[in-house]
């Protein structure tokens, strides 16, 4: 197999002070790629901010030879993501790659979570990926080049107590990816997700300390690195902690034609949930369009029985 390198691509980070956003840029870098190190430097709540942590990560892939410079607009700053960009464009002329990292925690249990809570998340973590995205987007369709990393969850795929404002926002991405894959196709954009399990700020107070030790930061970074690449794939869900990768699907089940008109009723669906449930037969879509073709081909069966 041949290195995987991103020499003369140009790469913006965001989140990028610290713990994955960080190792993804000194990767980046290592393999030959210029870097934006986008950071806010704010506290783990998303309060304060401090252009510190980015220097740093600047200092540290100027130590390897690379290049980059640091960038502290808030990603969920309209006018601080367009200058991000604006900035890039102007000293090297071109963004090919976008991880869109950056995130913060408000963990509480749903009665307790305010709607502060829920506006602050959401717009780091969506928004905060969408407002990138979108002023990159562009650039990238000029350049019939693009490669794209949002980074979802394990809680928005399947849930975790005292998360609901994290979890909506993480799924929301997978929503965001599963479109622009399909419109970013004609000019060879591709995007993707990661689902990090990784010991960062996040995640220290959640886990014993041997299991952080195992759960390190830069063993996620190796499979995003597949996710940017010349020949990345699209659409995807990469899961990746300790060492170990899988991909993730939404899926749904065959299914059944109950019927319609008075033959339809809550009694009928109930009669036929075991077929309406099966696990033992399901299908991955690649699009929305697929769940349609499925309705359909129920329609079709009940049609020649």
């Amino acid at each position: 197999m041949s290195d995987i390198r991103f020499d003369g691509k140009v790469a913006i980070v965001t989140g990028a002070g610290g713990g994955l956003g960080r190792c993804h840029a000194l990767e980046l870098a290592r393999r030959g790629a210029k870097v934006v190190v986008n950071d806010l430097g704010a506290s783990m709540d998303g309060s304060g901010g401090s252009s510190e942590a980015a220097n740093d990560v600047v200092k540290e892939i100027e130590a390897l030879g690379g290049e980059a410079f640091a960038n502290g607009s808030s990603v969920s700053d309209t006018a601080g993501v367009q200058k991000m960009i604006d900035d890039t464009m102007a000293k090297w002329g071109r963004i090919d790659i976008l991880i869109a990292n950056a995130g913060i925690l408000r963990d509480k249990s749903f009665s307790k979570m305010t709607l502060e809570d829920v506006e602050l998340v959401v717009d780091v973590h969506l928004m905060g990926s969408f407002k990138p995205i979108k002023a990159a987007w562009d650039i990238m369709k000029e350049q019939n080049y693009g490669r794209i990393v949002v980074t979802t969850s394990s809680t928005g795929l399947y849930g975790n107590f005292g998360q609901a404002n994290y979890g909506a926002a993480k799924l929301g991405l997978v929503g965001l990816m599963n479109t622009l894959k399909i419109e970013g196709a004609k000019n060879n954009i591709k995007i993707n997700a990661v689902c990090p399990v990784a010991a960062t700020r996040m995640t220290e107070g959640l886990m014993p300390p041997e299991v952080l030790e195992q759960l390190k930061p830069e063993y996620v970074t190796p499979g995003v690195m597949n996710l940017v690449k010349e020949e990345a794939p699209t659409g995807m869900v990469l899961s990746a902690g300790a060492g170990a990768f899988s991909m993730a699907q939404i899926v749904e089940t065959n299914g059944a034609f109950v019927g319609q008109g008075d033959a339809l009723t809550a009694e009928a669906v109930e009669a036929k949930w075991d077929q309406i449930t099966d696990t033992s037969t399901q299908t991955h879509f690649e699009m929305g369009a697929g769940h349609s073709q499925n309705m359909f081909r129920l329609l079709s069966e009940a049609g020649k029985s």
